[in-house]
Parts: C-alpha cells; structure tokens; sequence
C-alpha cells in the first residue's frame, strides 16, 4: 500500500500589503501519494507558487495542516524546518540557481554538506552516482558557464536527487528551456518516475508539458477548481521523435 507522502487540510495564506488583506489560498485540500507524477497548473496569481512554497517549506500557512512525509510541519521550529527540508526534499528551479564558481560535481555535492551523518568520500560517492544517472557523468568537472541550460538543469536535477528525497519539487524547472530540451528534461523526469519510483511535484503553467506527468492539480484565485488524471499522457520520448531534427542547445 501507497503511502500518503503530502496532505493539505483546509489551508490558507493571507499577505498583507498596508491595509489590504490578499488571500492567496483560500482553504487547499489536497494529497500527492508516494510514487505520482503530479503537474500543479494555474495562471499567474492563481495561487500555485504560493503552494510551492509552503510545499517546500519556505513558507508557513496563516492557518491549515501541512503534512509532509506524516510530520506536521507547522509543529517544526526553523532548525526542524531546516533540517527536514534538507532530508525529504529536493528542489529544482526555472533559473537552475547553481553556484556559477563551482563546478557540477561540487553543487550537486553541495546538499550533503549539511548532513553531518555523510562524510566527505561518501558525498563525492553520491554526487557522482547521481551524475550518472542523469547523463552527465562527462561533465561533472564543468563550470556552469561551460554547460548548455538543458545541462545546467540536469545538475540541478542531480542535485535534488542527491539526498534521496521523498519527494522532488520542481517550480517552471522547463521554463528557460527550447522545446526539445524541455522534452529531454521531462523524459529524464518521467524515468526517475517509473523506474526510480520518485514522487514528483510538478509547478507549470504549460499544457504540453502538464500531459506528461500523471495527474493534473489546477489552480485558481486561490482555490483548487480542478483535479484529474491524465487519462492520455505521452511519453516525452515519442513527443522527441515528432519534432523536426535541428540544431538545439542539449
């Protein structure tokens, strides 16, 4: 049996600008179990980065539970926070946000630095096996700047796979991307999905890229008005085949 790895019950965030209240969600009940493939979907202001957010616990709710994993998060002080986001999630974002002096090998490294049970060969030993499993293992000495974006955001995909989380969070993570790379990085995805068995939150505004996942969360002005399976998902690998052969940034 499945296991329920994120639950929602019933919340809300406000931000106060002056004297004015905005009510970015109104009251969001939802659950992602361990092993789905999950797009969240919605129009700027919908609500959907401030999910994001709470999701990867870089932000709290006015009011509602959050549980990750079966840990209610809104009982952690800012270390507990600190520390389970550093052990249940990896995050992969639009920019990439590597460390541009920093070779790939050393940003994906950079996670178990805060995991005083990893020591220092060990870290070296992960970093590299999760390089390997996303097609750059040729690469792991390169500096951002000598990566293409398709490549820069496999480093950024290796980087969140390197503590083995339970669940990835991905924001826009094809958003700098042509359409050929973005399909390369949703294949890279769907693999770590079906053969790896990764729990994948996935926040994007784009339909083509919303049908490769597995399930469909939209959003909008704050509500949840929407949720479905994805009854005709394709394989980013056929969507690959269909696109003309031309020249693109890998």
């Amino acid at each position: 049996m499945k296991s329920t790895i994120i639950e929602v019950i019933n919340l809300k965030k406000d931000f106060y600008v002056g004297d004015v209240t905005v009510r970015a969600l109104k009251g969001i009940n939802l659950k992602i179990e361990q092993g789905e493939f999950v797009a969240i979907m919605g129009a700027s202001g919908s609500g959907k980065s401030t999910m994001l957010n709470i999701l990867g616990c870089l932000d709290k709710p006015t009011s509602g539970e959050y549980k990750l994993d079966g840990v209610s998060v809104s009982q952690l002080n800012k270390n507990e926070l600190a520390h389970l986001r550093n052990e249940k999630l990896g995050f992969v974002f639009q920019s990439y946000n590597l460390l541009s002096r920093t070779s790939a090998l050393e940003n994906v490294e950079l996670p178990l630095f805060y995991n005083s049970h990893v020591k220092s060969k060990e870290r070296k030993e992960r970093a590299i096996a999760a390089l390997e499993s996303v097609g750059l293992a040729d690469r792991m000495h390169h500096m951002p700047n000598q990566l293409s974006g398709g490549q820069q955001q496999r480093v950024a995909i290796a980087r969140s796979l390197v503590n083995d989380p339970v669940v990835i969070l991905a924001d826009e993570a094809t958003g700098n991307l042509d359409t050929r790379t973005s399909y390369e990085i949703m294949e890279l995805f769907q693999r770590l999905n079906t053969d790896e068995g990764k729990t994948i939150v996935f926040v994007t505004h784009e339909p083509d890229i919303a049908r490769l996942t597995s399930r469909n969360i939209i959003f909008r002005d704050g509500w949840v008005t929407k949720e479905q399976l994805v009854t005709d998902k394709v394989l980013a690998s056929e969507m690959l085949k269909a696109l003309p052969l031309v020249e693109h940034e890998g």
